[in-house]
């Protein structure tokens, strides 16, 4: 099988010239493997639009690269892509299914094999009822499943979706899921954004996080989890507010008897423990565990937000 593997090197994009000139993407770096799921999280302006359009050739970049294969991406090989832009930009006027069908053609299909498969991915997601309404007559939820259709109707070699799962219903989304893990099965590479951190942990390989242009995380949950400063469970009988007492630890939540703890750098493990453990005795103390941070944990620990 062709090495599909996308890697983005020192991606930056500097809009006007100095001064005032704006950095909107500054020497972004991330790998996406063949049958793999990379999340790409930032909040509005991040820069993960950004980044994306390059990616697809829509943007030049001020300095950087994208490889394909490990050689520099071409026309052709974003030819094979499938892509869904911010701006959905399908045509509102139109029958789906026969704006689907020509998109297909235009990617090489025959019009038999586009219809045919178009008619199944719609029908999938529910709209094989609408095959000829025109795109402007269905709810946004509805237009957003047509376009997911269009950048997977040629059976792309890699996937680039700009929050592919906005609008969509709990069951769309599921079998949404069910396809991306069809394409991921014949080793195709998806990078997707979103703000719905519980489904990024849920599905992906590899999480991207994006913050004033500039990647501030980059790995698997588990190992952001793990690299993260360790955190600790208490639990107790007694109101858990004397923790913030003690030396060696910042207290990050109190909830009446329950508090989560950080260490604070350099602080010994064993010493704070003990230290907790032996003044935990007289507050009726239950439990003192690890705790393992949540996605939603470390974004907001790599954004400050």
């Amino acid at each position: 099988m062709t090495d599909r593997t996308i890697e983005v090197r020192d991606l930056t994009k500097v809009y006007g010239s100095s001064p005032g000139a704006t950095t909107a993407v500054e020497k972004v770096s991330f790998t996406v493997e063949p049958g793999s799921m990379t999340g790409f999280l930032g909040a509005n302006g991040a820069g993960k639009t950004t980044t994306m359009r390059m990616i697809m050739g829509l943007l030049e970049p001020t300095d950087g690269q994208v490889l394909y294969g490990g050689r520099p991406i071409t026309a052709a090989d974003r030819a094979g892509f499938g892509y869904m832009p911010e701006e959905r930009g399908l045509y509102p006027k139109q029958a789906i299914l026969a704006q689907l069908v020509y998109l297909g053609q235009l990617r090489g299909m025959s019009a038999s094999t586009a219809r045919t498969i178009a008619t199944d991915h719609l029908t999938e997601l529910g709209l094989g009822e609408r095959l000829n309404d025109k795109l402007e007559s269905l709810s946004l939820g509805n237009q957003q499943r047509v376009q997911i259709v269009a950048s997977i109707l040629h059976q792309p070699t890699a996937l680039i979706l700009d929050e592919p799962f906005s609008g969509l219903d709990p069951k769309a989304v599921d079998t949404m899921v069910s396809m991306m893990r069809e394409l991921m099965r014949n080793g195709v590479p998806i990078l997707f954004s979103s703000h719905q951190l519980d489904l990024v942990d849920r599905l992906c390989d590899r999480v991207v996080i994006l913050h004033g242009g500039t990647v501030r995380a980059s790995g698997s949950a588990t190992e952001l989890r793990e690299s993260s400063a360790p955190r600790y469970l208490y639990r107790g009988g007694e109101d858990a507010a004397w923790l913030r007492d003690l030396a060696g630890i910042n207290v990050l939540d109190v909830s009446g008897t329950d508090a989560v703890v950080e260490l604070v750098p350099g602080a010994d493990l064993a010493s704070v423990r003990h230290q907790i453990l032996s003044t935990g005795l007289h507050h009726d103390m239950h439990e003192f565990s690890r705790q393992l941070p949540t996605l939603g944990d470390i974004y907001r620990k790599a954004t400050g937000q």
